[in-house]
């Protein structure tokens, strides 16, 4: 009975984007041709006005069994060049899909709000590092990158606004890892702070500023308040 709840909503639903998409240019459907609701592929337009404006950019789905009392899982497939999406993996970093979800909002709003994230990234709580130092740093040069990224990728058309400058590329190097730069903290723990792109002795270090509990080499959920000074410290704000 719950499942068949769960596929109505999201039949609803889909219906719901599907005769607003004259105005939103959003769309939502199954992600193959046997009509599993549970697993969608979206398409969001970039925003005018912004270096990803014309480009098409598809989002993966996933509804859980839970929905709607859990968010679905999103993430793009689409390469894009974002603070809040990963440039690797293409996971996002949005409210809306983790503690800011309610069972009242749906897959239109949620693909609304990550529309809304091109036009007003948010480089402070970021879910890539490097992209987010960029942004911070050197405005112009995200830009451009992030232009290139959404022509090349998503298809947007060129705009000579965003393409007088070729950005710098940074390249990293694999690397092995001594077990000894944890300095006691569980490797997991660090690592969740590495993936977003900061370099692990920095947030060892951090780590150990802040006095954060190593926990026998335990992993274990920070505190928000922690995660907040350890992301500020990382990227150098005072």
């Amino acid at each position: 009975m719950a499942g068949s709840s769960r596929a109505r909503r999201v039949a609803k639903e889909l219906a719901d984007i599907e005769a607003d998409a004259k105005v939103s240019n959003i769309t939502a459907q199954p992600a193959d041709s046997t009509g599993d609701l549970t697993h969608l592929k979206a398409c969001i337009p970039g925003p005018p006005g912004t270096p990803y404006e014309g480009g098409k950019f598809i989002v993966d789905v996933n509804i859980p069994t839970e929905y709607p009392f859990r968010p679905p899982i999103m993430k793009f497939d689409t390469k894009v060049w974002h603070p809040n999406i990963s440039s690797q993996t293409g996971a996002i970093c949005l409210d809306t899909l983790s503690t800011a979800w309610s069972p009242v909002l749906t897959i239109k709003s949620t693909l609304l709000s990550l529309q809304s994230l091109f036009e007003s990234p948010e480089p402070k709580d970021p879910q890539d590092a490097e992209v987010a130092r960029m942004m911070m740093d050197d405005p112009d040069a995200f830009n451009k990158k992030a232009h290139e990224w959404a022509a090349n990728h998503a298809g947007a058309p060129r705009n000579p606004k965003f393409q007088s400058v070729k950005p710098r590329t940074i390249a990293t190097a694999p690397q092995t890892v001594d077990d000894s730069r944890y300095q006691g903290y569980n490797k997991d723990l660090i690592g969740r702070f590495v993936s977003m792109g900061f370099d692990l002795d920095r947030v060892v270090e951090a780590f150990v500023f802040f006095g954060i509990d190593k926990n026998d080499g335990m992993d274990y959920v920070l505190e928000e308040a922690y995660m907040g000074d350890i992301t500020a410290r990382l990227l150098g704000e005072p």
